[in-house]
């Protein structure tokens, strides 16, 4: 089977965001950078493509121009298992970026992520549409998750 990676294309922060990216993430590094030369079409010396891992997972980011830009067509999902978890992504992703409702967030590159517990799945799976109806209430008032807040939604309390 081939390979599949993502391909992030930025104006001309990509060498910025992966090593931001790489500081976030445990077991992340960056690989490879290649750089444009004098035939351009980047500046000289200007990253051209950045190949790194986040927590094991391969990703490549291109400065490719501004007509290249990110939208919440696409997003990167970070699941957390605990409160701690979320509230340290959160935090370090939305920096400078925009914090939207449902733990959905831009980084100040415009990437859009979602930063959410593993539990919320299970709850809107659960097969009793009251208990997932009040979960998924709660979650729609939310900005960045609250893991207590959700778990007293879906007990009734």
């Amino acid at each position: 089977m081939p390979r599949i990676t993502t391909f992030l294309t930025y104006d001309a922060h990509a060498e910025e965001a992966a090593e931001l990216y790489v500081s976030i993430f445990p077991n992340s590094a960056i690989l490879d950078v290649v750089r444009y030369g004098d035939a351009g079409p980047g500046p000289a010396g200007s990253a051209m493509t950045v190949q790194f891992t986040l927590d094991g997972q391969e990703y490549v980011a291109l400065n490719g121009g501004p007509h290249f830009t990110f939208s919440e067509g696409i997003s990167l999902s970070v699941e957390c298992a605990t409160q701690e978890e979320i509230d340290h992504y959160w935090e370090k992703l939305s920096a400078g970026g925009e914090q939207g409702p449902c733990g959905w967030l831009k980084d100040r590159f415009g990437v859009s992520w979602q930063v959410n517990p593993k539990i919320l799945v299970d709850m809107l799976r659960d097969p009793d549409p009251e208990k997932s109806g009040r979960a998924m209430n709660a979650m729609m008032g939310m900005k960045k998750i609250d893991i207590a807040e959700l778990e007293r939604a879906y007990a009734g309390e």
